[in-house]
């Protein structure tokens, strides 16, 4: 789950041309700063639980609630707090059903029964995985706490497993709800990620805006895009009660309401290509100031109005000058998946293909640990399910960062298990470990160590014997598994993920397209309207239309980029989707300027008209050369 206030991803290590993508990838991390208040959340949850059950004499107990504060903890990105609830909750609810069912099933079934039944959850887990960012994380926790409940040794009975894992969610919930940010002390905390993610809309508006007519345009753009779904997703959810949560609410929904326009205006400026003073960045900059500080904007510099860009840019700061003094604004657009569109996504070609193979790289691996009879035989299973996460990168960038990292892990674990005494070292390096997850989950072998110490802490706290090269072994053979299964043939096309997120991307760029150019008539109303319609009716509409537009199209570039990232034999599946989802930016580019050009004269000028008809000629053209079935005709394009 574009996490995340977020800043935008930037390679800690260029990506040498000479490298081939997969491995490239491999060596790529998250910057940014370090989110103190997460490390502090993760050292307060998974250790003091374990201490606590410890103290109590039931380790056993410990180790399962702390197993609950983990997950939790890799899904603890930054965020809001209203949104916290659903993205680390729902997941919660999901293990604590796998747990109880896994626990079940590994009491009163043989080997065969038992891997036939982890085989049908498999395929459930990794279709529903294919939905979405939290859809991922519930599929996951499902699948890794079946494997952790058939074959943990624990005195708890499946209901106790399950309220204990629960627990450690809770927790670590409780924390995320209710800790202040230390950095943003003097300003009420229960917004304090709703404000970060707000002011960074602004700040990649500014960004933009100074990037303009340069060749870091387009990539200010999808950073413009990436903080705007940040935003709608920290705003998301139920308003908050109370005078004053009531009245603070309303104006961080006002401020992002107000960045609407000006995202838009920027946007247009961008796509003509023309270099812009200084001046023009330093209105939305101020803006992003105040909504860091809950403080007033002041004056904001107005740019030139010679263009309809920039007089676009002038009257989305006269607007947000107002808002921001109101702090009043229409309800704010927020993304609803319908059931339907879930139940397409899973039921597709995507979660068919996900389901097919997660069930098999999960069966084969539960098969292969109840054969060598291993005690820890779940690791081999639940380090499949990790493995086989299309949104962790690549398969060949997976398997090289897991392997890497367990034994980074192993390693690391084995001289302070040796020298710090029981119960006192494993706790303490649970306590740590949990601080160090959200730093590590910038890179997928980081987390993978930490992960992996954290987990060989528990074991030997719930008095097993210490098993660090079994841990190396078990990967190691998930690692295998997972690159044969994801190199096998199947039926079908592949590719499906990719596919279906490119076919909703094509609907909503069309959909966007249809409402801004649908008719001179249409249009001259619209211009006419301009000065009283700003933030309701058409506009409004608009706004949410291409909200859609760009953040489908998001989520179709990170699938396409993925895939092309995997090695030859799995990458030529997805050959000219790149192409396909490069002409749907360019459109929508193409598109946002035509919603400026009209609102200041009601007309497209001919070069604007001309690169429309290009455009949708050959979004029409590759949708069939790719199999995707153009949404609709080319509407008018009218000068």
């Amino acid at each position: 789950m574009p996490r995340p206030g977020a800043r935008a991803v930037i390679p800690a290590v260029p990506e040498p041309s000479a490298l081939p993508p997969w491995l490239a990838h491999a060596l790529r991390a998250q910057r940014g700063p370090v989110p103190w208040n997460a490390v502090v959340r993760g050292a307060l949850a998974a250790g003091p639980l374990l201490l606590l059950a410890v103290a109590a004499g039931r380790p056993s107990a410990g180790v399962i609630a702390a197993l609950g504060a983990m997950f939790a903890g890799i899904n603890d990105r930054p965020g809001s707090r209203r949104t916290a609830v659903h993205r680390l909750g729902v997941p919660a609810l999901a293990g604590a059903a796998g747990l109880l069912a896994g626990t079940y099933a590994g009491q009163s079934l043989g080997a065969v029964p038992l891997t036939l039944v982890l085989t049908g959850l498999g395929f459930v887990g990794g279709a529903v995985s294919a939905a979405g960012p939290v859809a991922s994380a519930v599929g996951t926790q499902l699948l890794v706490t079946a494997a952790v409940g058939a074959g943990m040794p624990l005195p708890e009975s499946g209901r106790q497993r399950a309220l204990l894992l629960l627990a450690g969610a809770g927790w670590l919930l409780l924390l995320r709800l209710a800790l202040p940010t230390p950095a943003n002390r003097g300003v009420e905390f229960r917004f304090d990620g709703e404000r970060a993610a707000v002011a960074a809309v602004y700040e990649a508006v500014a960004a933009l805006l100074a990037a303009a007519g340069g060749p870091g345009a387009g990539a200010r753009r999808a950073a413009l895009t990436a903080a705007l779904d940040h935003a709608q997703d920290a705003l998301a959810g139920p308003r908050l009660r109370g005078r004053a949560g009531a009245a603070a609410d309303r104006r961080l929904r006002a401020q992002y309401a107000a960045a609407l326009p000006l995202a838009e205006a920027a946007t247009a400026l961008a796509w003509a290509g023309e270099a812009l003073p200084g001046r023009a960045a330093q209105g939305p900059r101020r803006l992003a100031a105040a909504v860091r500080t809950g403080g007033p904007c002041g004056p904001l510099p107005a740019p030139a109005r010679t263009v309809p860009g920039l007089r676009a840019l002038d009257d989305a700061l006269l607007h947000a000058a107002d808002a921001f003094d109101r702090g009043t604004a229409a309800d704010l657009h927020a993304r609803q998946r319908s059931r339907a569109a879930f139940r397409r996504t899973v039921l597709g070609a995507a979660g068919r293909e996900y389901g097919v193979r997660v069930a098999l790289c999960l069966g084969a691996a539960a098969a292969v640990a109840q054969a060598l009879h291993h005690v820890h035989w779940y690791w081999l299973p639940a380090t499949a399910v990790f493995l086989v996460k299309p949104d962790l990168g690549p398969l060949v960038s997976r398997v090289l960062c897991r392997a890497a990292g367990t034994v980074l892990g192993a390693a690391a674990f084995a001289a302070p298990a040796a020298l710090l005494p029981a119960p006192a070292g494993p706790v303490a390096l649970v306590a740590l470990s949990g601080a160090l997850i959200p730093v590590a989950t910038r890179h997928f072998a980081a987390q993978t160590a930490v992960v992996t110490v954290l987990v060989l802490s528990l074991i030997v706290a719930g008095g097993e014997p210490q098993a660090s090269w079994g841990r190396i072994g078990e990967t190691l053979l998930a690692c295998a598994i997972v690159l044969l299964v994801g190199h096998l043939p199947a039926p079908g096309r592949h590719g499906g993920g990719v596919r279906d997120r490119l076919a909703h991307a094509a609907e909503a760029a069309r959909a966007y397209h249809r409402h801004v150019v649908g008719g001179t008539a249409e249009a001259g109303h619209r211009a006419a309207a301009r000065s009283t319609a700003y933030g309701t009716g058409d506009r409004a509409r608009r706004w949410a239309l291409r909200r859609e537009a760009y953040r489908a199209l998001a989520e179709a570039r990170a699938a396409v980029d993925r895939a092309a990232a995997e090695l030859p034999a799995v990458a030529r599946h997805t050959e000219g989707t790149g192409e396909l989802a490069a002409t749907l930016e360019r459109l929508v580019d193409a598109t946002t300027a035509c919603a400026v050009q009209l609102d200041d004269t009601g007309r497209l000028t001919p070069r604007l008209a001309a690169r429309l008809g290009e455009l949708l000629d050959a979004l029409t053209a590759q949708q069939e050369r790719e199999g995707l079935t153009a949404a609709t005709a080319k509407g008018p394009v009218t000068v």
